[in-house]
């Protein structure tokens, strides 16, 4: 195994301490929209949607609006860069969402958000298996499991049902792990691509590696239904301008500036936005232990950062 390919992954030490902040505040901002998107796709699968399909429609329209900021560039530096950009695509893009929106059709809901919520542990455990640069520290595992124990509280704030449906839960797990591995190596292409070109890049493998389970797919709703009808449209369109296009820049970002380890563990905090944004849209109610595990989550994502410093 060649380790210099590796040590492009391990995050740059910048001394400018407002980049690292923008990057934090980059991560934040990505992941309060990524929490309100799980709402918009429940509401285009209530409307008809197949997972698939909203998939499609929402990184056509992402891949688009790329394509029109950032065009100047085609081509990539070498064809290994261009299999980083199709390995980027799949475990990041197509492959996850699916997995994950396929999943809810398979297992429950509470089950899918908890397992793709092990994303950040599966980020630590391989940085630390494979990145002598960035190995994470004892604090790092310490928040990382407060804040999980978080996620569960905030996941079954509103059920207590816990079942296997081996299917939809493996699809979940291998969903995390596809992230966490996309986290890692978009740290090798940040050091010599910008953002754009690399979130375009992936938009675009993503949409061709998910014609395939497009085909499969048993039926499609009807294209006016849903650019005429404002709920679905206003929904799709935040999903592919913010969820897709400004989320996945923001996410790159981030990852420069603070590494993939502290950028991942912003993962926790998707099922609080959730949470918080359930009530308000769906009228979902809150619990106290829905309030503990927000709490949970913040002090393990404080508590990691505290002692890993």
């Amino acid at each position: 195994m060649n380790l210099n390919f590796y040590t492009h992954l391990a995050p740059k030490h910048n001394n400018s301490s407002s980049i690292k902040i923008i990057g934090h505040i980059a991560a934040l901002i990505t992941i309060i929209m990524w929490g309100f998107s799980f709402i918009s796709t429940k509401i285009l699968l209530d409307f008809g949607m197949g997972p698939v399909e909203i998939y499609i429609y929402r990184f056509v329209i992402a891949y688009l609006l790329m394509l029109a900021i950032y065009h100047k560039r085609f081509k990539s530096h070498s064809w290994r860069d261009e299999v980083l950009f199709i390995l980027c695509a799949l475990c990041g893009s197509s492959l996850y969402f699916i997995a994950e929106n396929t999943a809810l059709e398979y297992t429950l809901a509470s089950n899918v958000s908890l397992l793709t919520s092990l994303s950040p542990i599966f980020t630590a455990i391989l940085t630390g298996m494979f990145f002598a640069n960035e190995k994470p520290g004892r604090g790092m595992y310490i928040g990382s499991s407060i804040a999980f124990i978080g996620v569960a509280c905030v996941i079954f704030n509103s059920s207590t049902n816990l079942e296997v449906h081996p299917f939809g839960d493996i699809l979940s797990i291998f969903a995390a792990i596809g992230w966490a591995i996309y986290s890692l190596l978009i740290r090798r292409l940040s050091a010599n691509y910008d953002v754009g070109f690399i979130t375009r890049r992936i938009f675009f493998y993503g949409l061709i590696t998910s014609l395939p389970f497009l085909i499969l797919s048993p039926s499609l709703a009807n294209p006016i239904d849903i650019f005429t009808n404002f709920i679905p449209l206003i929904n799709l369109l935040f999903l592919a301008v913010g969820a897709s296009m400004l989320g996945f820049l923001l996410w790159a970002f981030s990852v420069k500036e603070i590494g993939a380890i502290t950028t991942g563990n912003y993962m926790y905090l998707q099922p609080v936005i959730t949470m918080i944004a359930s009530v308000i849209v769906l009228h979902d109610n809150l619990s106290v232990l829905g309030i503990i595990g927000c709490t949970l989550i913040l002090a393990g994502l404080w508590l990691g950062e505290k002692l890993n410093q």
